[in-house]
């Protein structure tokens, strides 16, 4: 068998692998990467872990109907007869998913999928937290990639039917891959927000809500509404959605890229007020700034602030505005000039 004729059957097998990996705990900053790589390394890696992914899924939704099946057939002993395949895996062993080279790799990811209901799989689980200045990068197991801010909280459940994100705390971007059969939900506080295959931000702080979409659509609802609701709000490309504890939500055009930009080490702001901006700087940094006058947490602030040391960002804000710095037990305390 040439190079070229093996490859799919190779894809395959490490797809599978890599299934295995990720549903079975949490990974590593530097397997995350790993995989990464992998995934962008050749076409037929994202379309052998689709197919693996899809497959797993469609055992998920029918492993009891597949169990009860086997059960009932199962062979009386000293018969070689086999039970007849469920349609699902006729269908797929017809796609060549059990040829040889690549069963065995796919039993690893697969095999749970198939026993009896008492020894299926639960809902995968994982949990992620960032401390404070920690950016985290996660690769969920189907593929979607999620970037965690500081301070930020995530609890993911995968079950076969839905994909759901709790954001308890923080701020997190969601590159989602697209899977129209299960839908990626983001839960913050009470309000959804229901991915319809994007990229999209979504910034979580007490009662305050804030959601930017860069590409795709996303739906924001309260948890109490059904999808597609009259109370839910669809937001598209290049627009955020404000919901505070008071008043009605804002929807506004935005550039994504300026909410996104924590990622690279900057915070971009449009004449928000200083008691915002030193939040989130706190948020960045292990050492803390307070405002001693409540008047100058009014300031507004207009530009791009670099995250290199909360010193060096504190001197740079005071040519910018009438404040000054002096050493606090915790940090720094900001002073009017």
């Amino acid at each position: 068998m040439t190079d070229s004729q093996s490859r799919p059957d190779d894809a395959t097998a490490q797809a599978a692998a890599w299934l295995a990996r990720l549903s079975g705990g949490n990974l590593s900053v530097d397997e995350g990467l790993v995989f990464d790589a992998w995934l962008g390394a050749a076409p037929e890696n994202r379309t052998a872990y689709r197919d693996a992914l899809t497959l797993l899924n469609e055992f998920d939704d029918h492993a009891s109907e597949i169990a009860a099946q086997l059960s009932s057939r199962a062979p009386v002993a000293g018969s070689r007869r086999k039970a007849p395949a469920h349609p699902i895996a006729r269908r797929r062993s017809a796609r060549g998913w059990w040829m040889a080279g690549a069963g065995a790799a796919l039993a690893a990811g697969l095999t749970l999928a198939v026993m009896p209901p008492t020894l299926i799989r639960p809902a995968s689980v994982q949990n992620y937290a960032t401390a404070k200045g920690q950016h985290q990068r996660v690769t969920l197991a189907d593929g979607s990639i999620v970037d965690l801010d500081a301070e930020t909280q995530l609890r993911v459940t995968f079950r076969g039917s839905e994909r759901r994100i709790a954001l308890a705390e923080g701020q997190a971007i969601f590159d989602v891959a697209h899977d129209s059969r299960r839908p990626f939900i983001v839960q913050a506080g009470e309000h959804l927000v229901r991915d319809v295959g994007t990229q999209f931000d979504v910034r979580k702080h007490g009662e305050e809500l804030t959601v930017t979409v860069a590409r795709g659509r996303v739906e924001v609802s309260s948890d109490a509404d059904r999808p597609g609701s009259a109370g839910a709000i669809l937001l598209g490309p290049g627009q955020r959605l404000q919901i505070e504890a008071a008043g009605p939500p804002q929807l506004t055009a935005v550039d994504p890229q300026e909410t996104f930009s924590w990622r690279s080490g900057r915070l971009v702001y449009r004449a928000q007020p200083l008691g915002e901006v030193v939040a989130d700087l706190n948020r960045q940094f292990v050492e803390q700034t307070t405002i001693a006058d409540p008047e100058l947490a009014k300031l507004p602030i207009t530009g791009v602030i670099v995250l290199d040391n909360p010193r060096a960002v504190m001197s740079r804000l005071s040519l910018m505005l009438p404040i000054r710095t002096v050493p606090s037990d915790k940090g720094l305390t900001l002073l009017r000039k």
